[in-house]
């Protein structure tokens, strides 16, 4: 008999609107094969709603958590043609009721759900907590004339700028960009949080499934001013990975290589996502290229007193720093 995984690896493949981080072969590669599961809602045989999570184990605790590296993953649903909005309520009331109920025993869970969830309260009556989170969107690819006129003044002086000292190139190997990243990030006295097999895996599955591809800005004299690994679906592109070597910041190169790549994604996708940041001279910078914002919903909820207790003490522990940083 075919398992529910099983049937979720078939789905996966004729429904294109599946987020490529809900997709089988990016949960294989962040995951690991055996390493995530899910629970999916049929209805005459037909995969309506689905959900896949990660568990791992912690310390004897079964810990629902996000994979590195992955945005969002969360619920998908397959809405009824022509519902009434009333109906499309009660629709997502019982599909996510099946999706909670279907769920294994755990510790505490914690994912983030795609912005297009709007509805998170089936959750939050069976005891789940909500934080509001934010990306930055362009919403429409289509006319790349307008896109760019929506970039700001700095953005387009900044492309213009690099257009003119930088070559901007694709397909760096995945340990030459991981490299990158972490000679960048060390200059800033910042370490790299993820490893070089994690994202071999990421790269390796992207190029196979031609849903990923690295760009590079290159000076004449060999320095790699900025790289992206950005990732897409039918919906939408991802900018996964952004590098920005702080010894050539000024350069432009890193808002060169958004123009470029929302131009080459265009031919594949809707939508192209900065994948946000709640860091506000990040945030600054991604509103520059015309974007829309765009709340995402973080949902946690703890059922074991134990990781409660260690939530509460950590909590306190941040307060009591962040106090003594006041008054120093």
């Amino acid at each position: 008999m075919i398992s529910t995984k099983q049937k979720y690896r078939v789905h996966c493949k004729v429904e294109p609107s599946i987020p490529i981080f809900s997709k089988d072969w990016w949960l294989d590669a962040v995951c690991g094969k055996d390493n995530w599961d899910v629970v999916v809602v049929e209805k005459g045989g037909q995969i309506i709603a689905s959900m896949p999570y990660y568990m791992v184990k912690r310390r004897g605790r079964h810990i629902v958590t996000m994979p590195k590296l992955t945005q969002t993953m969360g619920p998908w649903l397959k809405y009824p043609p022509n519902q009434k909005y009333a109906n499309r309520l009660s629709f997502e009331k019982n599909v996510m009721d099946a999706i909670i109920n279907g769920l294994p025993k755990f510790d505490s869970f914690s994912q983030n759900f795609h912005y297009s969830i709007v509805n998170w309260l089936p959750f939050y009556w069976k005891g789940f907590k909500q934080t509001t989170r934010y990306t930055y969107v362009i919403d429409d690819l289509s006319n790349l004339e307008e896109v760019e006129g929506e970039f700001s003044h700095a953005k387009r002086k900044n492309i213009k700028k690099a257009e003119k000292i930088i070559n901007v190139q694709f397909d760096l190997s995945a340990k030459d960009f991981y490299e990158n990243h972490k000679l960048t990030l060390a200059k800033q006295g910042e370490k790299i949080v993820y490893t070089c097999d994690h994202f071999k895996n990421i790269y390796t599955a992207g190029y196979n499934n031609k849903a990923a591809r690295t760009i590079y800005a290159m000076d004449a004299e060999g320095n790699i001013h900025a790289a992206l690994f950005v990732i897409w679906d039918s919906q939408s592109a991802y900018d996964l990975i952004s590098t920005i070597d702080p010894d050539f910041r000024s350069s432009g190169a890193a808002s060169l290589l958004v123009k470029e790549i929302i131009k080459y994604v265009s031919n594949f996708t809707k939508k192209f996502d900065f994948e946000g940041s709640m860091i506000e001279n990040v945030e600054n910078s991604f509103r520059q290229f015309g974007t829309v914002q765009k709340p995402y919903f973080q949902l946690t909820k703890v059922n074991s007193p134990f990781v409660k207790i260690y939530q509460d003490i950590r909590s306190c522990g941040g307060m009591l720093r962040q106090f003594v940083r006041n008054k120093s």
